[in-house]
């Protein structure tokens, strides 16, 4: 039997496409740790995990690691789980509370206020939770599960995914799966295909965690996100880190080396 490595997984409903396999102990060699995105990558960079899923700017960060192709969280146009909430317009907005588990999106928040809306805020790290984030700042960030469950009822909201499309005509590409250098890639293919097999089982989970209907669920799940990643969202992720690192964000605008075989081209959708 291989030898066990650890991996940093997140328990958001829009990674279990991903992390599944991992969670149920469907793939043996894989010891999961369950944590935030931000704390995937803290663990990752501290060399305390093989492999994690982590968000996606923070594969540009971590040295010796690569990404495994053709799998990640990512969006073609509304996301619905990463969202900029504001009491103001967006073009008025002078202070944000950015979710403390988030990092890709806190990056990508700043590049569509000044790309789209000419403003640049200041930003402030905050624990998500909304009506303590909107008392203190004009907007917030909210991603994942808490995104999902928020009453947004007379505020302003921008789907991130849906405005990055509009800036850039290109998928975002919100988290990875960064591993070692002599991590293979094969564990989280698999993990990645037990999931296929098991949407029943993943939704009955996802609306006692999220109290959601299934119909919306499988709207979130099957259309808002996706889990298989072609050579657009390779130009998208490529777009968000050239934006990045002219920002001083990230240390170069390169993707980092891929693990994995060559993208098959996708048929159109």
């Amino acid at each position: 039997m291989a030898p066990t490595f650890p991996v940093s997984v997140v328990d958001f409903v829009n990674a279990w496409p991903l992390t599944w396999g991992f969670l149920r102990g469907a793939v043996e060699e894989v010891q999961p740790i369950t944590d935030v995105p931000s704390a995937c990558a803290e663990r990752l960079a501290r060399g305390e995990v093989a492999a994690g899923l982590v968000p996606s700017i923070e594969a540009a960060r971590i040295p010796g690691i690569r990404v495994v192709r053709g799998v990640g969280i990512a969006s073609y146009t509304r996301v619905r789980s990463v969202l900029l909430v504001s009491r103001l317009p967006f073009e008025e907005i002078r202070s944000v509370a950015l979710d403390t588990s988030s990092r890709s999106s806190a990056a990508m928040v700043r590049i569509l206020l000044e790309d789209l809306y000419e403003v640049s805020p200041e930003y402030h790290r905050a624990v998500p939770d909304l009506g303590e984030m909107l008392a203190h700042h004009d907007a917030a960030l909210l991603i994942g599960d808490p995104a999902l469950g928020a009453s947004l009822q007379g505020l302003h909201v921008l789907d991130l995914a849906d405005a990055w499309n509009r800036l850039t005509g290109l998928p975002f590409v919100f988290a990875v799966w960064a591993v070692r250098r002599e991590v293979p890639p094969e564990p989280f293919l698999w993990s990645r295909d037990y999931a296929k097999h098991r949407m029943a089982e993943m939704l009955d989970a996802a609306e006692r965690r999220t109290g959601l209907s299934r119909s919306s669920l499988e709207e979130y799940l099957g259309s808002n996100l996706h889990h298989d990643l072609d050579e657009s969202d390779e130009k998208g992720l490529a777009e968000f880190y050239r934006r990045a690192w002219q920002r001083g964000m990230i240390p170069s605008p390169d993707l980092p080396p891929f693990a994995g075989v060559p993208l098959v081209p996708r048929p159109e959708r």
